[in-house]
């Protein structure tokens, strides 16, 4: 059983569930994040040093800041987290194995768009 199989992601996403309230709920998948083939760390801060070492920094700082979330594609994030991360957080997340990177990059960018209302990731 997947994670999305007990949250109601999509409600998350457009509820009103707090940023902390998602931390705490998605801690464990965040805190595999960081550390992919071109960064280490984890969390989301892990996930943003990943993003900037493949130079692809400017597509998470869209999500992170106040502005539109630019998209990334299921190959951006193999590039960034590695395949093997990849399929290891879609399966976390419930995602189908074959296709979970494509989901992967269909909600990531809302997921952490809604962990960082503020512009800025949390303390």
């Amino acid at each position: 059983m997947g994670m999305l199989d007990n949250l109601d992601l999509t409600s998350l996403l457009g509820g009103s569930a707090s940023s902390t309230d998602l931390m705490s709920m998605l801690g464990p998948v965040l805190s595999g994040l960081g550390g992919g083939q071109a960064g280490g760390g984890t969390g989301l801060a892990g996930l943003v040093q990943a993003f900037n070492g493949a130079g692809l920094g400017h597509i998470i700082a869209s999500w992170i800041g106040t502005g539109e979330n630019l998209p990334v594609s299921a190959d951006q994030l193999h590039q960034v987290l590695g395949s093997d991360r990849v399929q290891q957080l879609a399966a976390s997340l419930g995602l189908p194995a074959d296709g979970g990177g494509a989901s992967l990059a269909k909600i990531l960018p809302t997921l952490i768009d809604k962990l960082t209302p503020g512009g800025a990731l949390p303390a």
